[in-house]
């Protein structure tokens, strides 16, 4: 997988010893950097939890306004629009509320006001497991996934301490773990065999990205990028004794 291609790895080392599909939680919290991140990085676990019961709650921090490659677009027709992408992509995943904290896209910045309100989002949700880009990806060009994965890591510690953001009033919270995808050096599988299917047709909520993101701008295309994503999660899968898999970075000592 290159370096700045969205979703899941394509090679995992050590795999035997990777903990494997957590507890089905009561919530879990995504917090993509863009509409279609969560749903990349880990759509189908969520289509997994959701059916079993799990309440789904998605942020997304920027507006997605530049994702497109025509210089002429209207970006903010283009910001609304993939809000409603991504409503209908949560709507596909199993449903589940959606924040939108409206920064600009390629603009997102990783300071105490962001920060503060992803803290504000976890003590009010109080999910279980949090999931989010890995920030410490190697040679990761967008910033705005270094940040947000940064963002979400400093927010898990804020919302759990007492004294940060007393302003809030709100009760903190601790997860019992962080999921973070895109990794490097993943130590966790999930495996997803039923529901690969849910998260291609979630991923085909977000029209507006096809030519940008999924490299199709025709139905034979999208089927060959379908192709692609089910050939992924299967050789993942393939390596940790599972048909197909999403895998993640797990941080359970919150």
């Amino acid at each position: 997988m290159a370096a700045n291609e969205p979703g899941q790895p394509a090679l995992v080392d050590h795999a035997a010893a990777w903990t494997r599909n957590l507890a089905i939680p009561s919530s879990a919290l995504a917090i993509g950097a863009h509409p279609d991140d969560v749903e990349f990085g880990c759509g189908a676990t969520l289509a997994k939890w959701a059916a079993a019961g799990c309440t789904i709650h998605h942020v997304v921090l920027t507006d997605g306004s530049k994702g497109t490659w025509d210089a002429t677009a209207d970006t903010a027709a283009l910001a609304l629009r993939r809000e409603d992408e991504q409503r209908e992509a949560a709507r596909r995943l199993g449903g589940g509320d959606v924040s939108f904290l409206r920064q600009v896209d390629g603009e997102l910045e990783h300071n105490a006001t962001l920060v503060g309100e992803l803290a504000r989002i976890i003590r009010l949700t109080r999910p279980d497991v949090i999931l989010a880009h890995d920030p410490w990806k190697r040679y990761r060009l967008h910033p705005d996934h270094r940040n947000a994965g940064l963002l979400a890591c400093d927010a898990v510690v804020a919302a759990r301490d007492p004294h940060f953001y007393k302003s809030h009033q709100l009760a903190s919270h601790r997860p019992t773990a962080l999921l973070l995808w895109e990794a490097d050096a993943p130590d966790h599988c999930e495996e997803v065999d039923d529901f690969v299917d849910t998260k291609l047709h979630a991923l085909h909520a977000h029209e507006s990205q096809f030519e940008s993101t999924m490299k199709a701008t025709d139905d034979a295309q999208i089927d060959a990028f379908d192709q692609r994503v089910r050939e992924r999660l299967r050789s993942l899968g393939t390596q940790v004794a599972m048909t197909s898999a999403e895998v993640f970075k797990l941080i359970s000592d919150l």
